[in-house]
């Protein structure tokens, strides 16, 4: 939906609702960035084992590169916002043509999302935190996504005060978890320097951001925020910010305990080494909610996307999406990895594909704005590698 620079903007099917003021959207953009605890706890430890002696950089390097696809987002949302989020941006810059094709790529990534992490959650990371979960696998299979649904379908309210708990909460657990890390484990000032091979240094701090990818979630609830320009700006800034650093304080004193990197879930083990079992089981219970948040806020964000491109009521969409994940469920049961494997490759493929439309796009759109074409093309070169990188992974795993 295009709007002007004061920020106005047209009804949505959600806009009879209560707008949603800077703070809230903040506390549920926390939930998209990958989610904070999922990252320090999980995902970038992992990343940069083999660097482990340059993990600061890393993470420093990770959060400068990302900025790149933060800055053409935001610039895009200075004129454009609503429900339509990727697909509004690709619009304005090129046409309702392409815009669709960018939808349809965008609509497969997290579809398949939707139905698949269920099985990441319930197989691959529950047993490693919650001992004698395996008998339970095959009910939370199955009502995970129930409930995910339930929340959707009891209304838009539900859902945002899910994500926004979600969002605050991970942030207070990964808060914890740095100063776990901060007052236990020495931190090297040469975590910062380039102590680590070029080569490994590189692709940690390259595959470290694209963790950052679900940051254009929040978009899409452009039509339903006060003031909507202002709004995105600050707070999707802020919850970018807020996250970065997090993760960095987890992750950079790491690289004193490089063995850690490369257990199940770093931050796991060394809650559990330093802080006992309690807390251990909370971050890992945590990543788990993490991950969780995650794909409510996709379905929040497949609702508003398909609610603008066919102008179809949320709720009927809400409820259309549920049985898709409801159905899908029991078919995770047959071969759960097998399941997992099969899908998220098509996922990554089509999500880095659809971002790389949005970026490739920019310099026409800012050409239109009367914006500088220089910092456009450097921003849209930047951005684009990223996703031609985030593509070439993509298909890497899918040749595996």
């Amino acid at each position: 939906m295009l709007v002007d620079g004061r920020g106005s903007r047209s009804r949505t099917g959600t806009a009879a609702a209560r707008p949603l003021g800077p703070w809230a959207f903040i506390a549920v953009a926390l939930a998209s960035f990958g989610g904070p605890l999922a990252l320090a706890a999980l995902n970038a430890p992992a990343l940069v084992a083999d660097a482990s002696s340059s993990a600061g950089l890393a993470m420093v390097a990770a959060v400068v590169v990302f900025a790149a696809p933060m800055a053409i987002w935001l610039r895009f949302s200075r004129h454009v916002t609503g429900s339509g989020g990727l697909f509004a941006f690709v619009e304005a810059a090129a046409g309702r043509r392409i815009a669709l094709v960018q939808a349809a790529l965008w609509i497969v990534a997290y579809a398949l999302y939707l139905v698949y992490t269920t099985v990441q959650i319930v197989y691959d990371l529950l047993p490693q935190v919650v001992p004698g979960v395996g008998r339970y696998q095959t009910l939370l299979a199955l009502l995970i996504p129930a409930a995910i649904a339930g929340v959707m379908i009891t209304g838009r309210a539900a859902a945002l005060v899910v994500l926004g708990v979600i969002g605050v909460g991970q942030l207070a657990l990964a808060g914890i978890l740095d100063g776990v890390t901060l007052a236990h484990v020495a931190t090297p000032t040469s975590t910062f320097g380039t102590g680590a091979p070029a080569g490994s240094l590189a692709k940690a701090s390259a595959q470290t951001s694209l963790l950052y990818i679900c940051g254009s979630l929040p978009l899409f609830l452009g039509g339903e925020l006060v003031r909507p320009t202002r709004t995105i700006r600050h707070g999707l800034t802020g919850a970018y910010l807020l996250t970065a650093v997090v993760v960095t304080l987890a992750v950079a004193p790491l690289a004193a305990m490089p063995w850690v990197l490369r257990t199940s879930i770093p931050g796991v083990t060394v809650a559990q080494e330093f802080a006992g079992p309690g807390l251990a089981r909370a971050i890992g219970i945590g990543v788990a909610v993490s991950i969780a948040g995650l794909i409510l806020f996709e379905y929040v964000a497949l609702t508003r996307l398909l609610h603008a491109i066919g102008g179809w009521g949320i709720r009927p969409l809400s409820v259309i999406v549920a049985a898709v994940m409801i159905i899908a469920a029991p078919l995770t049961l047959i071969d759960p990895q097998g399941f997992y494997g099969a899908l998220v490759k098509p996922s990554l493929i089509t999500l880095w594909l659809s971002q790389l439309i949005v970026f490739a796009v920019y310099p026409r759109y800012a050409a239109a704005q009367r914006q500088r074409a220089i910092p456009a093309w450097t921003l849209a070169f930047v951005a684009g590698g990223l996703a031609i990188y985030g593509l070439w992974t993509g298909i890497q795993t899918a040749a595996s």
